[in-house]
């Protein structure tokens, strides 16, 4: 992804006026989402050898001595007294992030980084990397052999160009020794060992620890689709009741009944810019076929020169028809912007999008207590429906492979990256972690910052997101399809050339990173696709 061509969304807390009622979301959130102190307590519960006290549930997020936490502290611990681990890990991370580790949370909390080091005695240093900057500031310190940092947090979608770069290290030997158990199925990864290759893993191999959860979620107008009149109107119009589509056919009529731009409203407003609205265009084109439309064949052959790829593409190409005038320059800034002031009837977004604007204390919102979830839209294939989503940004911790200490860094990952830890973090309204996994979904504290509508829709959407190319060249395959699908939205070209053009720069792109190489990570990532189908 062409880090020029976008906003990232950690830039809207510096953007201008028309950020407005993000960023007083933001700032308020911590005074709205704060458990009671009443019984909080300073010591551990029985049994337990280490994580937070001092508020009222402490103990959920306590760990014993057999626990992914609890290994990863007594490791470190191990470490540290036999000479073998560092005075302090630097980490490389988004500023928009930094808050969850500094800011103590709820009130009564200690901070996530005065815990890691009280409990090891080894600091954290944290090195703010500049919005939208991740990924380069790394690549400067992998090229130029800098040694500036233990571990780097960048797009997880970079694993296969850094880890075929040699820049960050293989894990496998420190997962086997100290047991993450990130596929625990009552507390870890949606989808088990197939969350784990999504999130974590680059050719079969484990690359990165998932501190994020940037899955694309859909969200609508409970006010909107709750009116009786609208419920009329549409049935009047369209045969069958109103309600959250499940297919995109159902989409396209509930996206054309809403589009009122002369009362300032919109039909949905999923996003259409360079660098970001091709991940709109995934979710169309992967549920085409069923259990999925893969991108690439076994052999490497792109797949999307081909009529499920020009549907999809012209699908996206007529949905503009619902969408603002300037939907092709829209970003983040002006997509919550918009949805706060009431102006589009659904939209998908980061997970944050009702964290942020269902709430009270965001006096600029119009939309409090007027949001829904849904699943994506989907198709019916063979008597059931295929809905799709997708992963995009979502920061992953990777060690450096300068790192003197890649134990140690390890081990703060895994503890960071364990369920009871990164629960009590996203729940922090402090900063961009957001959730996904079981424990999440099933935590007070995430289910308030978040909202308990939405976590249980945020949940069943991991379970259905495919993977946007993560392997060698990710880059430039994702600019060959932004630049062609941004040629069929102007109308440079039509849906087939698009997607001809598209398969035809993917294949020198194989044939540049080399076919093997391509070929073996396109069969390595199919492990980490979804299978989950819904009735119709």
């Amino acid at each position: 992804m062409d880090q020029k061509n976008h906003i990232s969304r950690r830039q809207l807390l510096t953007t201008g006026g028309k950020l407005a009622v993000y960023g007083a979301a933001i700032g308020i959130a911590p005074r709205f989402i704060r458990p009671a102190r009443a019984g909080s307590s300073d010591a551990l519960a029985p049994g337990m050898i280490g994580g937070p006290t001092g508020f009222a549930g402490a103990e959920r997020y306590q760990y014993g001595p057999d626990t992914p936490e609890g290994r990863a502290i007594e490791a470190a611990k191990a470490l540290k007294g036999a000479g073998k681990a560092p005075a302090k890990i630097v980490v490389g991370l988004s500023d928009g992030s930094i808050g969850q580790l500094t800011k103590p949370f709820p009130e009564g909390a200690p901070s996530i980084k005065d815990l890691w080091e009280k409990e090891t005695g080894i600091q954290i240093e944290i090195v703010g990397l500049p919005n939208g900057q991740e990924f380069t500031k790394t690549m400067q310190d992998i090229s130029t052999k800098g040694g500036a940092y233990d571990i780097y947090s960048t797009e997880w979608n970079r694993l296969g160009d850094l880890a075929e770069s040699g820049g960050i290290a293989k894990l496998d030997d420190f997962v086997a020794e100290h047991k993450p158990q990130w596929d625990d199925p009552t507390m870890g990864y949606v989808n088990g060992a197939q969350g784990v290759a999504l999130l974590n893993q680059y050719r079969g191999s484990t690359y990165g620890v998932s501190l994020d959860g940037d899955f694309q979620t859909w969200v609508y107008r409970t006010d909107l689709f709750g009116d009786a009149a609208e419920q009329q109107a549409f049935k009047d119009k369209y045969g069958y009741d109103l309600a959250p589509p499940k297919t995109w056919k159902q989409h396209s009529d509930v996206a054309a009944f809403f589009q009122r731009p002369d009362k300032g409203l919109f039909g949905s407003t999923d996003l259409r810019n360079q660098g970001w609205g091709y991940t709109n265009w995934y979710q169309r084109y992967t549920s085409m076929a069923s259990p999925n439309q893969f991108l690439f064949g076994d052999d490497g052959v792109p797949l999307i020169n081909s009529e499920q790829g020009v549907a999809a593409t012209q699908e996206y190409i007529d949905s503009l028809a619902h969408h603002s005038p300037d939907a092709i320059s829209w970003g983040w800034p002006e997509q919550y912007g918009n949805f706060a002031s009431g102006g589009a009837a659904m939209t998908c977004a980061f997970s944050n999008l009702p964290k942020f604007l269902d709430n009270p204390g965001n006096t600029g919102s119009t939309v409090t207590g007027k949001i829904g979830s849904m699943l994506p839209p989907g198709r019916e294939i063979d008597g059931k429906i295929v809905s799709r989503s997708v992963l995009w940004f979502s920061l992953t911790g990777m060690v450096s492979a300068q790192s003197q200490y890649p134990e140690a860094a390890y081990l703060l990952l895994q503890w960071l990256g364990s369920a009871r830890i990164y629960s009590w973090m996203t729940a922090n309204p402090g900063g961009y972690f957001d959730p996904f996994s079981l424990n999440d979904f099933a935590d007070p504290l995430v289910r308030e910052t978040y909202h308990a509508y939405h976590m249980d829709n945020v949940r069943e959407t991991v379970a259905r997101t495919v993977p946007t190319i993560n392997y060698p060249g990710a880059t430039a395959f994702h600019n060959a399809l932004d630049e062609n699908l941004m040629a069929s939205l102007t109308g440079a070209k039509t849906a087939a050339q698009a997607m001809a053009d598209t398969a035809d720069e993917w294949a020198k792109i194989t044939r540049r990173t080399g076919e093997d190489k391509i070929i073996d990570a396109i069969k390595a990532n199919k492990a980490a696709w979804p299978t989950v189908l819904d009735p119709t």
